[in-house]
């Protein structure tokens, strides 16, 4: 065999041997990076999906009364039980209707009104699941207010003297239309008895300063405002008006109730553990107990109010600690809706309303006990 021959088979021995180890290392590295990429791929896909299945999106209104959302958010009693809450703004509770609807919502809430009968009634998937706000003895977070010069010149001196009265209601078809319409009953009148302008309570305030309206069915923090600037005095409070009033409720889309139980019951417990810390502060209807500031921070954290003097001096939403709701009232406000040509009389309220995950969920936590600071 001539030297060039050997040369040539020496060469492409060598070449051989070099391409084998390429191809075993190539095999070896790519073994170890498949290997790492599956368990990557384990680590990160795991909390991917554990993302998708407990994210909660939380329609709120930014409100004293989504108090109980933000305290179990920023405590993380959400948190303690795997979800991811993503709260999210709405100008109002109507606002929120389509969304949870559609499932771009799974939570929402605030005032009652007519348009969530209405929703209902449609077939729209809702369901009442928990007290939101109520106007217990006490907490007198809605008042009936007077302009000062009429109570001054002896033109208001009880209800049935808001006959022919501009008085101002948040919006029509509302608790808050119902609650007025229940202090003109008192003094012997009727809704009609009565001229009502449309007005959100952040124009209360100008409403009265310009004589525009003699009376109005103001929320706090506003009718704390309104007092201090001299404009109107509170006559009696929604508690003695409409005692135990279920002024807003806590919503669950029907989907997320039917088709994920479990986070519902979980996002129960966290809200529920939210709304004890709050009363655990509450005094005389304020906040002013023991561990108030820390909630009041929380509250400053999360709403468009950031003065604490005045979370001190307002009277309070009442929340009840088990998420009780109460459905005679919700029935009542319906009957008022009804009347007013708002609302088919077919719906009822009770159709609407599951108390279970509530119950489910302070059943798991216990019978509330006020804690001691």
């Amino acid at each position: 065999m001539s030297a060039k021959l050997k040369d040539n088979q020496l060469n492409m021995s060598q070449r051989s041997a070099m391409t084998f180890t390429k191809a075993h290392k190539m095999k070896t590295r790519f073994v170890r990076w498949t290997a790492l990429a599956i368990a990557f791929g384990v680590l990160t896909s795991a909390p991917a999906l554990a993302d998708a299945q407990t994210k909660v999106r939380v329609g709120n209104l930014n409100t004293g009364s989504d108090v109980g959302l933000f305290i179990a958010e920023t405590r993380g009693y959400f948190k303690a039980e795997g979800l991811d809450v993503e709260l999210m703004s709405f100008p109002t509770a109507a606002k929120m209707i389509v969304p949870l609807a559609s499932g771009q919502l799974d939570v929402g809430g605030g005032s009652v009104s007519a348009g969530l009968y209405n929703a209902a009634e449609r077939g729209i998937g809702i369901r009442i699941v928990a007290d939101k706000g109520t106007s217990k003895p006490g907490h007198t977070f809605s008042a009936l207010m007077v302009r000062n010069d009429l109570i001054a010149s002896g033109r208001y001196k009880s209800f049935s003297d808001l006959k022919g009265m501009h008085i101002a209601t948040a919006a029509f078809g509302t608790g808050n239309a119902a609650t007025i319409n229940a202090a003109l009953k008192k003094g012997g009148l009727k809704y009609s008895d009565a001229d009502m302008v449309d007005l959100g309570f952040a124009d209360h305030i100008a409403a009265f300063a310009n004589k525009r309206i003699d009376a109005s069915m103001t929320s706090e923090p506003v009718a704390t405002l309104i007092e201090k600037a001299g404009l109107a005095a509170r006559v009696p409070g929604n508690d003695e008006i409409y005692p135990d009033h279920q002024t807003a409720v806590l919503l669950y889309a029907e989907e997320f109730a039917k088709t994920r139980p479990d986070i519902a019951l979980k996002f129960m417990r966290g809200y529920l553990r939210g709304l004890r810390d709050y009363n655990d502060v509450l005094q005389n209807g304020t906040l002013s107990g023991p561990g108030a500031d820390k909630i009041i921070q929380i509250m400053i954290d999360n709403t468009n109010v950031k003065d604490p003097a005045l979370y001190r001096s307002i009277v309070s939403a009442a929340l009840d600690p088990d998420g009780t709701v109460n459905v005679a009232s919700l029935q009542s406000d319906l009957d008022f809706f009804s009347e007013q040509g708002l609302v088919s009389p077919k719906v009822k309220a009770a159709n609407i309303v599951d108390m279970s995950f509530a119950k489910k969920a302070a059943a798991d936590l216990g019978p509330y006990k006020r804690a001691t600071q």
